[in-house]
C-alpha cells in the first residue's frame, strides 16, 4: 500500500533530503557528472535548500511510503498564474515500475485542482529519455526547452513539459 503524506515537520523534511541524496546518486550518474550531482543535491535537494523552498518560496513537499518505508518524494509549487509547478517527483530505483509514480502523479494533479490551477508544468533533463517518455505517456507535452546556468560552471539543459488539467 502506498501512502503520500504532506511533509509537516523538520524531521520529515530531513528524511526526504536524505532520500533525495540517495536517489540522485543512484540515478543521475548516467546523465550528469558526480561533481554536478553533488552540486545540484546541495543547491536544490539538501535539507537547507528544501527548508528555504518551503519557508520562503511557497513549495510543498510530500513523502511517499510503501510497506517497506520511505521510497519517494514530491515537491510542488502553485504559481501566481494558472500554473502548478511540479518541481520534484522521485522514486527509489527498486520501487520504479510498480505504478507508484502513477499514484504520485495523480496526487500532483489533485493538489493542482484543489488550488484551482489549469496546468501542471515541469522541467526535465533532455537526456533523461525515460522520464520524458513517462511524462509523455501521462499526457504531458513538450512546450519549450531551456538551458539554465545554475552556477559553478554547470547548466541544466531541460525540456519544459505541460499537462492541461
Amino acid at each position: 500500500m502506498v501512502r503520500i503524506d504532506r511533509v509537516e515537520t523538520d524531521e520529515e523534511l530531513r528524511e526526504v533530503a536524505e532520500l533525495a541524496e540517495k536517489i540522485w546518486h543512484e540515478f543521475f550518474p548516467v546523465i550528469l557528472s558526480e561533481e554536478q550531482i553533488d552540486y545540484m543535491v546541495e543547491k536544490f535537494q539538501s535539507y537547507n535548500a528544501m527548508k528555504e523552498q518551503v519557508s520562503h518560496q511557497n513549495y510543498c513537499y510530500f513523502s511517499v511510503s510503501d510497506n517497506d518505508g520511505l521510497c519517494g518524494y514530491i515537491a510542488v509549487k502553485p504559481e501566481k498564474d494558472s500554473r502548478f509547478f511540479l518541481s520534484k517527483l522521485y522514486l527509489t530505483k527498486e520501487r520504479r515500475g510498480k505504478d507508484i509514480a502513477s499514484e504520485m502523479m495523480s496526487r500532483v494533479f489533485s493538489e493542482a485542482e484543489k488550488v484551482g490551477k489549469k496546468t501542471v508544468y515541469l522541467t526535465v533533463n533532455k537526456h533523461n529519455s525515460h522520464a520524458v517518455c513517462v511524462y509523455e505517456k501521462k499526457g504531458f507535452k513538450i512546450i519549450d526547452s531551456v538551458v539554465t546556468d545554475i552556477g559553478n560552471g554547470f547548466v541544466m539543459d531541460d525540456y519544459i513539459m505541460e499537462y492541461r488539467l
